[in-house]
């Protein structure tokens, strides 16, 4: 069973627009200078019951705080063990919540990922990679925590969220990675 450190039906920082958030539990980098250390440890945090699932697939579809998506970050969603459990709930959003995006952060980079967490990768919209690494910690980025990380735009937005994207886009022109590129697996 997948564990969780949190989950927010509310969030407006990771990732564009209102979204919920969910943080799991277990990391294998351990980066120095992570903000989120308290979710390393795989048995940490309380178990991602089927009781959490739903109330999540319901905030997706509460019209009354309409959300852009769901956020996944922890720990390392893309963690080994982590992996069947994400890859079951991202198909399960993708099936019940099709107007949602989908957005992923993980300490791996996209060259270092095995067949099954390409599985997830594959469900996603936009994935953040890379470790966090102090010395290129950048407060001005926005998504990221340090310069080495990279998003990755893996399906173009659709109507309203287009234009949400366009936005982000120009957002922060000091930033040579934002994120601006059209199709699929780029990246900036």
């Amino acid at each position: 069973m997948m564990r969780i450190h949190g989950y927010y039906p509310v969030d407006i920082v990771n990732g564009p627009g209102t979204r919920c958030t969910l943080f799991v539990a277990g990391c294998e980098h351990q980066c120095r200078g992570c903000y989120n250390q308290s979710t390393w440890r795989l048995d940490s945090g309380v178990p991602f019951t089927l009781e959490m699932e739903e109330q999540l697939i319901a905030d997706l579809n509460d019209r009354r705080i309409p959300r852009q998506g769901l956020s996944l970050s922890g720990g390392d969603p893309l963690h080994p063990h982590n992996v069947p459990h994400v890859r079951r709930l991202v198909k399960r959003v993708r099936r019940e919540c099709p107007d949602k995006d989908i957005w992923l952060w993980t300490g791996y980079e996209m060259a270092e990922l095995s067949a099954a967490q390409r599985e997830v990768v594959d469900e996603i919209d936009v994935l953040i990679d890379g470790r966090f690494i102090e010395a290129e910690k950048d407060a001005r980025l926005l998504w990221r925590g340090s310069r080495n990380q990279k998003i990755w735009w893996l399906r173009q937005p659709q109507g309203e969220h287009a234009e949400q994207h366009a936005a982000a886009c120009h957002a922060d022109q000091r930033d040579p990675q934002r994120p601006c590129g059209k199709g699929a697996m780029q990246h900036q």
